[in-house]
């Protein structure tokens, strides 16, 4: 199988992306990978590794965070992610993208030169996140890809999410919710008022509304937002939770007895460091919806993300993700037009 990978997006391309291309090789014997950006430089960084099993194709151009997406996707013609995007677009034997590029430009490439699966009007991001419970993630979708929604763009995340958390963990009908002000039915905004029985009706195990504080408890598999405040609940959790380190440091330092008690807690902040690297397990997140798997990650990306992220457009591809996100949309059309 091939993969084609934008070598010079991110902050850190492109030697990490390329030592994580290595590492993939290195763990799949039948992959093969196309790494798009400056040869020159590709290749001194290889330096021979992947021989026989790695294509480089040549693009001087890089579109970086500051370009408008739209103007850099049609104008940069040869930068390294719009290549990317054309080798997907006209190779039916490459299965994904990989990319840690400007998250805009990659949504935009993916919408415009890909397209969308028939029915889904909008792909989402959605990435996975640490809960309180040691054996339990939990999907968010959207964090911000489409900030501004419709009811059945909501519908839509929901088959989608659950379509895709149930091959990363194996679940058979993993638990919707939808993120609200409170747990009743009547509760929310109108666009969640509307949306909740769209999917209650989709052929999803929609479990109802779901409260932000709810949403690391172990207790919702998938929790569905439209992007502006799946992104402000993601932004904000993340800053709780550097005060909440911030604060512990300080106080362990404050302390003698703290810092000698610290000393015999190592192996204990360290597994708790672990199980918050929820990015380090899967590398990025697809935006779900294209025709072809299409996978974002951070831009501070390391080898070792972009090895997991191209670990998990392998078993996405495996298991069929576009086919099973198209079975539960017909499925949920096929409902709701025999109550018509």
């Amino acid at each position: 199988m091939k993969i084609v990978v934008d070598a010079f997006g991110g902050d850190n391309a492109p030697k990490e992306i390329v030592e994580g291309a290595v590492l993939a090789l290195e763990k799949h014997p039948d992959l093969q990978l196309i790494l798009c950006g400056d040869e020159k430089i590709i290749t001194k960084l290889l330096n021979g590794r992947g021989e026989g099993r790695v294509q480089i194709l040549h693009a001087p151009d890089v579109i970086t965070n500051d370009d408008t997406p739209t103007l850099a996707i049609r104008s940069k013609t040869n930068s390294s992610l719009v290549k990317a995007f054309d080798v997907l677009k006209e190779n039916d034997d490459v299965i994904a993208l990989v990319s840690a590029g400007s998250t805009g430009a990659i949504l935009t490439g993916a919408i415009m030169k890909i397209g969308r699966i028939k029915g889904i009007s909008r792909p989402a991001l959605a990435p996975i996140l640490p809960t309180k419970l040691s054996n339990k993630d939990v999907l968010l979708i959207d964090c911000g890809a489409n900030v501004d929604c419709k009811p059945i763009n909501l519908q839509h995340f929901a088959l989608m999410g659950s379509a895709y958390y149930s091959i990363l963990y194996g679940v058979d009908a993993p638990r919707v919710g939808l993120l609200s002000n409170g747990t009743e039915d009547h509760k929310g905004n109108e666009l969640t008022k509307e949306a909740f029985p769209l999917i209650k009706a989709s052929s999803v195990n929609f479990i109802g509304n779901v409260e932000a504080r709810e949403y690391m408890s172990g207790n919702v598999d998938v929790m569905v937002s439209e992007g502006f405040a799946g992104n402000v609940l993601l932004k904000g959790s993340e800053g709780a939770v550097a005060a909440v380190l911030s604060l512990l440091k300080h106080s362990i330092k404050s302390h003698l007895s703290s810092k000698i008690g610290a000393l015999f807690m190592r192996k204990t902040f360290k597994e708790l460091k672990n199980r918050m690297d929820v990015l380090g397990k899967h590398g990025g997140s697809p935006f779900l919806g294209c025709k072809k798997l299409v996978m974002k990650n951070h831009g501070s990306s390391s080898r070792i993300n972009i090895s997991s992220s191209i670990d998990q457009a392998i078993l996405l591809h495996e298991n069929k993700l576009i086919e099973k996100i198209e079975t539960l949309l017909a499925k949920t059309n096929g409902v709701e037009n025999a109550g018509n």
